[in-house]
């Protein structure tokens, strides 16, 4: 059994020039250039996953922005917070730090 192929097997339609130049232009897109769908992919990908970022970083935000109204809407709370995360204390007083060792 002999395999050999030649042009003239080929259907009509694979053998015209705009069929032959839409193939290649077709397997260009997808593959070879710099805005394929494969790289389209992936950079919609990337966009959903940086819009899920961006409402968890928002939502946060909007966090913050609730606490700090609290903290300056009340003077004890905003003292009470210092003393807590920045150590602050009154001239008076002296601060012990108390390190739990794992």
């Amino acid at each position: 059994m002999k395999l050999k192929f030649t042009l003239s097997q080929l259907p009509n339609y694979a053998r015209n020039f705009y069929f032959l130049v839409g193939l290649f232009f077709v397997v260009w897109m997808i593959f070879f250039d710099s805005n394929s769908f494969i790289s389209q992919y992936r950079l919609s990908a990337k966009l959903n996953e940086l819009k899920g970022q961006k409402a968890y970083y928002q939502e946060k935000i909007n966090e913050v922005n609730e606490e700090r109204q609290a903290l300056f809407s009340n003077p004890q709370q905003l003292e009470k917070f210092a003393r807590e995360n920045y150590r602050m204390k009154k001239k008076t007083e002296d601060l012990y730090v108390i390190v739990q060792e794992n």
